[in-house]
């Protein structure tokens, strides 16, 4: 057993009677052994690393859409919520402005009697234009003329007769003007309607006729 000197490397083996060619040719061949074997372990352990690394980021790239996927789902919901909140606001909004403004409708009936009948003077005019100012700033508007087609979805026909001068059903009198807030009709337009008279409408039909025949 023989003891290695500390500080020399291991010398290659030269067979006896080598030429130094021979012995130069040996440590050559013992020198790329060395190099070329930890060359090979590296490539593979940078392949092996490489590996892991993409897997991981797939991983990461996964967990990420899926939180996105849920962050955006939430965003939708939330959305969704508050336009139901806001929409549910308005709608009971709505609701208690027409209630409200429904309790006041005989007022109102009062104020426009004794307008047509000219007993809004003095301190009980200006009442009653302020509370008109009032309720039309709440979004309160009349409704209902004299001559305008009658309409079933905003007239209540209260009075019904023949007229020869209407050629279709016609408000001819407004007994209780109607009131609405936006879209809603709070209370219809109570009035009288004239229809034209029977066989009118063929009569006039007929003498057009007679009139075209002459000419």
């Amino acid at each position: 057993m023989t003891e290695e000197t500390p500080g020399f490397e291991e010398k290659p083996d030269v067979p006896s009677g080598a030429t130094p060619d021979d012995a130069a040719e040996a440590v050559e061949n013992s020198t790329e052994e060395d190099s070329t074997a930890p060359a090979g372990d590296a490539s593979s352990q940078k392949s092996a690393g490489t590996a892991g690394l993409t897997a991981q980021l797939d991983q990461l790239r996964s967990a990420l859409d899926e939180r996105t996927g849920d962050l955006q789902r939430l965003q939708a919901e939330y959305q969704n919520y508050r336009r139901r909140v806001e929409r549910d606001r308005v709608t009971v909004k709505e609701i208690a402005v027409a209630s409200l403004l429904s309790e006041l409708l005989p007022v109102l009936d009062d104020v426009g009697r004794a307008r047509e009948h000219g007993e809004l003077v003095g301190g009980f005019k200006s009442v009653a234009e302020s509370l008109e100012t009032v309720v039309a700033k709440m979004g309160l508007q009349q409704f209902g003329k004299e001559g305008e087609p009658f309409d079933p979805t905003i007239h209540e026909a209260l009075m019904h007769s023949y007229a020869p001068d209407v050629t279709e059903t016609t408000c001819v009198a407004i007994l209780q003007p109607g009131y609405r807030i936006g879209e809603r009709t709070i209370r219809p337009a109570r009035v009288a309607v004239a229809e034209p008279q029977p066989g009118a409408q063929a009569k006039a039909e007929e003498s057009d006729d007679s009139e075209n025949d002459n000419e």
